[in-house]
């Protein structure tokens, strides 16, 4: 039997389905011993108008009806687009649903990428540097409106005056939060502000963020073992349960000690099934 003391497994559930088949997901998932489910942030499902006809719940209200569905299981939104939502609003919403769940959500949050879909529904997609820098300022808001009885802020992009933030989350000092994050300036970011950091890529990709991750911790004097590391490979592994372990050794070699899957086709439920053994 591999031992897996220390890592941590959730799976993408997603969206895409009737309510009422998230909800068996979810409560599959919680009773095979996954830590966490998750859902994405988007409104479409493809980069042409003839792929993207398939219906799509939005992120947060049905994760809030899904958290009344389970009683164990951690879950959040992998990961949520900085652009789609005031940052207070988004505070709001994950402080909400964190007293619907009882303290069991964690906070996605990436600084937004598909111009498609901001195109599609009339957001206003800036360039890159924009991007990081509406990013920054929405971490610090979001951060300040939980911890602090009020919050006054003057950013470029977004401000408060004297905004109160009633009530707090139940997770204290703060929901977790945990960044999806790629490049040089993001990984600053990551290692100021991160509980937890989530990546997509290859095993050589992911090992050389996690070396750059490392780099800016150690920039400003942060432990680099406070941020937890997680990986969503682009490939689900639920070919052979020979092949999940192989992936998972792969990534682990490289310090990632929470592995995000995505929920497999209906022939490779049983090796998920299989796996979940493992994990009791």
């Amino acid at each position: 039997m591999v031992d897996y003391t220390g890592l941590r497994f959730g799976v993408v559930a997603g969206q895409r389905r009737p309510f009422q088949e998230l909800v068996q997901r979810w409560q599959e998932l919680e009773q095979l011993g996954f830590h966490s489910a998750w859902v994405t942030d988007h409104f479409i499902t493809g980069n042409e108008p003839s792929d993207d006809n398939e219906p799509f719940l939005e992120a947060w209200t049905v994760i809030a009806g899904l958290a009344m569905a389970t009683e164990r299981i951690r879950f959040g939104v992998m990961v949520n687009g900085n652009t789609y939502r005031n940052p207070a609003l988004l505070a709001k919403e994950a402080v909400t649903v964190d007293h619907i769940s009882n303290g069991r959500v964690d906070l996605g949050i990436g600084a937004g990428w598909w111009e498609r879909e901001h195109d599609a529904y009339g957001y206003p997609f800036p360039g890159k540097r924009e991007l990081v820098d509406r990013f920054q300022e929405a971490l610090e808001i979001i951060d300040s409106l939980q911890t602090q009885e009020r919050t006054t802020y003057k950013g470029q992009y977004y401000w408060m005056n004297d905004a109160p933030f009633e009530p707090k989350p139940i997770q204290q000092p703060r929901i977790p939060m945990l960044i999806g994050s790629f490049g040089p300036r993001m990984l600053g970011l990551t290692a100021k502000h991160a509980d937890i950091w989530n990546t997509r890529g290859s095993v050589d990709e992911a090992a050389d963020r996690s070396r750059l991750l490392d780099e800016k911790c150690k920039e400003i004097g942060r432990d680099r073992g406070e941020i937890r590391r997680s990986i969503w490979p682009h490939q689900h592994p639920w070919e052979s349960l020979d092949n999940v372990h192989a992936v998972i050794a792969s990534y682990r070699e490289h310090g990632f000690n929470d592995f995000i899957f995505s929920w497999p086709p209906d022939e490779n439920l049983d090796v998920m099934r299989e796996f979940a053994k493992t994990l009791a």
